[in-house]
């Protein structure tokens, strides 16, 4: 351990702090803490790639962003983090870290939040899951586009879904693959790139992204749902709603959740 590290505090409103989070953890895999109106990382590492790749969330989803850098004497911050850290209930599912212990009577999925994109804390999360407990039926094929950490493919497989998973982020991925392995799970496939890499077709696809990235990839999504699949979408702001809808207007709307500012859209192909 070297005697410094630097930290980094990305401030924010109050509504953004849980997707700065997540997605700060998707491109470093160094401990983080939440504040209010906060995310903090310490890394003894070089602090310009993330500051770099969470500029550019920000400008893509208009979030209010501040970024503040300091050295400091080294601690023992990942204790602090993990001390700060609570599990969660979505739907049928507790989501966890591994210093806390399973709970009887949910589906229990283990993740420790620090490695990659999807804890669950987030909003968008948080409702897919919820989606996810309602709409799957053991022995459905699942492809999850984006997949992040690989949580909601995690929650699909504990109810019985055959599922697949892809993400544009390297790390993403192998941490995706790390989570199935922590939870003595399978998937049938795993790869780096979107939903055009696959040439199957799915009872369910869930894509929890940006709003833009919904709208560009739109045709691809929908190739990949079968006739009468269920099209789980979420990572949209309110404010970009209406963008979204217009692009997948040919789909039966199922079903809208709201969280804070945050939309899930559950659709019928």
């Amino acid at each position: 351990m070297q005697e410094r590290y630097t930290e980094l505090r990305f401030l924010t409103e109050p509504s953004f702090v849980d997707l700065l989070a997540d997605f700060i953890a998707s491109v470093s895999d160094e401990a983080i803490e939440y504040g209010d109106d906060r995310v903090i990382l310490r890394t003894e590492a070089d602090t310009l790639p993330v500051i770099d790749a969470v500029r550019k969330l920000a400008e893509e989803a208009d979030i209010p962003l501040t970024i503040e850098e300091e050295e400091k004497e080294n601690v023992d911050w990942i204790q602090s983090y993990q001390d700060s850290v609570q599990p969660i209930e979505a739907g049928p599912f507790y989501i966890h870290p591994e210093w806390y212990a399973p709970k009887e009577g949910k589906i229990n999925i283990l993740i420790n939040p620090a490695l990659a994109f999807g804890s669950g804390h987030h909003a968008t999360t948080h409702s897919c899951l919820e989606a996810i407990g309602e709409h799957i039926r053991k022995d459905d094929t699942l492809l999850d586009v984006g997949c992040g950490s690989g949580i909601l493919a995690l929650a699909a497989r504990k109810l019985g879904a055959q599922v697949e998973l892809c993400d544009t982020d390297p790390l993403a991925v192998q941490s995706a693959a790390e989570n199935f392995t922590l939870n003595g799970e399978n998937y049938e496939a795993i790869w780096e790139g979107s939903a055009h890499k696959s040439d199957k077709s799915y009872d369910v696809v869930v894509a929890n992204i940006i709003a833009d990235v919904l709208k560009a990839i739109a045709p691809q999504l929908k190739t990949r749902v079968k006739a009468g699949g269920t099209l789980i979408l979420s990572g949209i702001l309110d404010k970009k709603e209406d963008s979204v809808t217009e692009a997948f207007k040919d789909l039966e709307l199922l079903e809208r959740k709201g969280r804070d500012e945050w939309v899930t859209l559950v659709y019928r192909a």
